[in-house]
């Protein structure tokens, strides 16, 4: 069935118009944040500037004079919240929300001279012939302000999706203007971005199910927009590198984008995803009927084609192995690898060696469960949210995983980098999470004792089998617990939980966790698999103590490990150990 993309233009927007605040000239949206950046407490609606970029550049798109009008006074409003003086750190970019100015924020994000650019040099490229003369000029200023901050930061391709942005927000108001300043510094930012992923092999931020989706757009917004034939040809090559990473990944039989990922807001596939991918397939593909479809006013004139060779990927899953270096050290010596295997209703997913940071998806699986899915998804939590200086590193083979989390002494606590804990942190509660959720149909763990080895989880008519080999934390004594909330079952080893403690993993001579994992139909009594301390070093001394962990299996290779006892700096922690 062909879609209306005029249609669902205007349908979506009936929804936006809602939302419209005429005393503020923006939306008003429920306040939500990924836990950083922002400093808002206690607020239930904010009115986001990203927001009222992408609602305005619908109204245009609409090409409806009521619309125009109001369209033309909400990029006004948007425009006089920029900072726009070149002496200031934040010149060049937004704050997130209306009510909270650009000095509140910790920090800022730089981010937003890109997102609220490229709707801004839409709606001049697309509706200059609606706009007033004073409304194009102010236009003109903030994309020329967004441009320096783009220019002055100059992030590097490992950052895919905002690499890609800045290079489309950048070319596009250099063709527009005129200003080969701004166009030959997207081109070439377009073309470093390519060479970088073709030797890599993949997009650094690596199936990554938000992230993929907007370099998509982007990509698709380049081709679409600019007259460069060489933007053009490296944008649809890259879209060919972008759509197989999505096709390659997804898992037909429970409809889920199989891990890991680099980078995700959900475990479970939105509908926004499905959506997406079904519009841009045309016809070809039918996840829901057309009346359910979620649309974004994001996709409207932008010519998102999923290319018609990975159609096939998206009917039907057959077994596979996919092996995918991430990233390598100064000797070549490979730091990060990426492996999904995929067979039958089963999909699992595992980073080699990452951070545990609330972004990333390490060891993900998924279970086809009647007509939905079930989800597992390996987590480390400090006072409930995700702990960034755990360091999840692990060797995997089909169905089974072999895993250990050890810890850094200088990375982060909520985030990668934003909130670098010093060595130390304290903690009420401390505790690896094995979530279960999305279908609980069939979903029951077997009863479990705090002291036992082992756990064990059914989930549909797959078994989940979690047996603990190792576990030394600062003397503390770890034990399972089991827990749920709606929806979500927890599987959680308890590393400590009691009044606020503090933990010096600079004096820390112990704190490493190692289990195996293992997910399939055959009743396992206990996994074949162990771990001792073995000395790592010529003196003895605890501090080069490692712990040696194996997992076996009939028809796999032995699953082996070799983890650093003690806590070190990031870069230690993250090194290979062969």
């Amino acid at each position: 069935m062909t879609m209306d993309p005029n249609k669902m233009l205007i349908e979506q927007l009936e929804q936006w118009h809602t939302e419209y605040s005429p005393e503020l000239r923006m939306v008003r949206k429920p306040f939500h944040t990924p836990g950083y950046h922002s400093t808002l407490k206690n607020v239930a609606f904010t009115h986001p500037t990203l927001a009222a970029c992408v609602y305005a550049l619908g109204l245009l798109d609409s090409r409806q004079p009521l619309h125009v009008e109001r369209a033309q006074e909400i990029l006004e409003q948007v425009i006089s919240l920029q900072d726009q003086n070149p002496e200031n750190a934040t010149f060049g970019i937004w704050s997130w929300f209306y009510e909270e100015p650009l000095e509140m924020m910790a920090p800022p994000d730089w981010n937003w001279a890109d997102f609220c650019g490229k709707r801004l040099v839409l709606a001049e490229q697309r509706h200059s012939d609606v706009l007033g003369a004073d409304l194009r000029e102010q236009i003109r200023h903030a994309l020329s302000c967004s441009c320096d901050a783009i220019i002055k930061r100059n992030v590097g391709p490992s950052y895919t999706n905002i690499a890609i942005m800045g290079a489309f927000v950048t070319l596009l108001t250099g063709e527009i203007y005129g200003e080969e300043k701004y166009l030959n510094f997207g081109l070439e930012r377009l073309r470093r971005f390519c060479e970088y992923t073709r030797q890599l092999g993949t997009f650094q931020e690596y199936n990554s199910p938000t992230y993929t989706i907007v370099a998509i757009q982007e990509l698709s917004s380049i081709y679409t927009a600019t007259q460069i034939a060489e933007a053009k040809q490296l944008s649809k090559e890259m879209l060919d590198v972008a759509w197989g990473m999505v096709a390659e990944h997804f898992h037909a039989p429970s409809r889920q984008w199989s891990g890991p990922h680099s980078r995700a807001y959900h475990t479970l596939m939105m509908p926004e995803i499905l959506s997406f991918v079904q519009i841009a397939s045309h016809g070809a593909l039918n996840f829901m009927p057309d009346d359910q479809l979620k649309y974004s006013l994001d996709w409207y004139g932008n010519d998102i084609q999923c290319p018609e060779k990975y159609l096939p990927a998206f009917k039907h899953t057959h077994t596979a192995k996919l092996v995918q270096t991430i990233s390598k050290n100064e000797v070549g010596l490979i730091v990060n690898q990426a492996t999904t295997y995929m067979e039958g209703p089963i999909s699992v997913g595992t980073f080699s060696k990452d951070v545990m940071w609330n972004q990333r998806r390490n060891l993900l699986a998924y279970v086809r469960n009647s007509e939905e899915s079930t989800y597992i998804h390996l987590r480390l939590l400090n006072e409930g949210y995700d702990y960034s200086s755990g360091v999840f590193t692990c060797a995997h083979e089909g169905k089974d995983v072999l895993f250990g989390i050890g810890f850094c002494t200088n990375g982060g606590n909520t985030h990668i980098g934003l909130d670098p804990i010093d060595g130390f942190i304290e903690s009420e509660d401390l505790r690896i999470r094995f979530e279960i959720g999305g279908s609980l149909d069939g979903v029951m763990a077997e009863a479990i004792s705090y002291d036992d080895e082992s756990a064990v989880v059914h989930l549909a008519e797959q078994t989940l089998f979690v047996k603990k080999l190792f576990a030394a934390f600062d003397g503390e004594q770890p034990g399972w617990q089991l827990g749920s909330e709606q929806n979500k079952l927890f599987l959680d080893y308890v590393i400590y939980s009691g009044e606020k403690k503090r933990f010096d993993f600079l004096r820390m001579q112990k704190a490493l966790l190692v289990f195996a994992w293992s997910l399939g139909e055959t009743s396992n009594e206990s996994l074949d698999a162990a771990a001792s301390v073995m000395d790592a070093g010529t003196g003895g001394s605890e501090a080069e103590h490692e712990v040696h962990a194996e997992f076996r299996a009939p028809n796999r290779p032995t699953l082996q490990l070799r983890l650093p006892l003690k806590p070190a700096e990031k870069q230690e922690m993250l090194r290979p150990r062969t």
